[in-house]
């Protein structure tokens, strides 16, 4: 996919027109994967660049904290000095402050798309847990049916916590396993009691099934998608 670096709207050649042209050339690949029903990596590449933006309008400066993920050190000092020469200038802030506003303009439309689609995948996404749930939740197998697709995939997941001083934060890594036929005799409590007997390293695993009753583009939404909602549902019950 087509990116923009972190800091694409102050390096280089401060032209308005020149800007323009590059945000548009990625929003409407943006736009293009959005109209597939494809959320990610697009979605979150969109949600940052705006709020990069908006903090950018909003501080009047870039500050390490601005760019965590993604700026090294050199980076950082290469923008510190950007900036200072910003600063000095009236002429080049108004002209960067009006990219900023068009960015942010321009970007509303596609993040309100990238919601709606998300929201649509996730009201067709159903999830139950199948058998017993273990005290430990957090390791097991994730049961994923895409649609009309003939066959359930199998992941192996584990949720991991992490904590700051404020707040809890859950990932998830998944590790694909097998796909089961979608026949008959292959139903998600006959998929839990294989599992257990051909994979002995979870002898009590959480099993949780996840059906999509649309079809929805695999890797770049509906894997992603079902992820979040395995660890909400968890997150509830726990």
């Amino acid at each position: 996919m087509k990116t923009l670096s972190s800091n694409w709207f102050i390096e280089g050649s401060i032209d308005f027109e020149h800007k323009e042209y590059i945000l548009l050339s990625y929003l409407q690949q943006i736009n293009q994967h959005f109209h597939q029903n494809k959320l990610y990596p697009d979605l979150n590449d969109l949600v940052y660049h705006y709020n990069n933006l908006k903090q950018f309008k909003e501080n009047k400066q870039i500050l390490q904290q601005s760019f965590p993920q993604r700026l090294t050190q050199a980076d950082i000092e290469a923008v510190k000095i950007t900036y200072e020469r910003i600063v000095e200038d009236d002429a080049l802030m108004l002209e960067i402050e009006q990219i900023i506003n068009y960015a942010l303009h321009k970007m509303n439309p596609a993040l309100q798309e990238g919601r709606d689609i998300y929201e649509f995948v996730e009201n067709h996404l159903n999830i139950e847990p199948i058998g017993v749930t273990p005290l430990y939740p957090y390791e097991g197998y994730m049961l994923l049916c895409n649609g009309d697709e003939q066959g359930t995939r199998v992941y192996e997941y584990r949720i991991n916590i992490f904590e700051d001083r404020d707040e809890k934060y859950r990932g998830i890594n998944t590790t694909f396993v097998s796909q089961y036929a979608k026949r008959f005799i292959n139903t998600p409590e006959a998929i839990r009691t294989d599992l257990i007997y051909t994979r002995k390293n979870l002898p009590n695993p959480a099993v949780y099934h996840i059906e999509s009753d649309i079809r929805f583009p695999l890797e770049q939404t509906l894997l992603p998608l079902a992820k979040q909602c395995l660890i909400k549902s968890i997150s509830k019950a726990a």
